[in-house]
């Protein structure tokens, strides 16, 4: 997820956040089509239904404003962008600058990565 459809994406979680009563202080897109976000949200707010909205909206958003997604995506009836799994970890406040600081190194790791193996 590149370009157009990185911004579209990240202004898309944004505005879903802003909806439902959560925050997304850190997010980055990886270089192998994953997301990394940190989430705050209040205690009333289920997990799976955080995910649930943030998939589901967003997949819907990015076939309408990115049509070049639905050649690799779009599969007849089964119009599925994100991948059903994913992975959650509650985090206190003292630990929130270490998953920020992880958040925002992922894409540097995924790039040095591929340095190394095309070497």
């Amino acid at each position: 997820m590149k370009g157009n459809v990185e911004r579209e994406l990240k202004q898309s979680l944004k505005k879903i956040a802003l909806k439902y009563g959560f925050s997304i202080p850190h997010m980055e897109i990886g270089k192998d089509d994953h997301v990394h976000l940190l989430v705050s949200a209040p205690p009333k707010l289920s997990v799976t239904n955080i995910v649930r909205w943030l998939k589901g909206i967003s997949a819907k958003e990015l076939f309408e404003k990115c049509p070049e997604l639905q050649q690799s995506y779009w599969k007849k009836q089964k119009r599925h962008l994100w991948s059903p799994s994913y992975y959650v970890e509650s985090i206190g406040a003292t630990n929130e600058q270490a998953v920020e600081k992880y958040i925002d190194e992922q894409r540097e790791k995924e790039v040095s990565l591929d340095d190394t193996q095309s070497s």
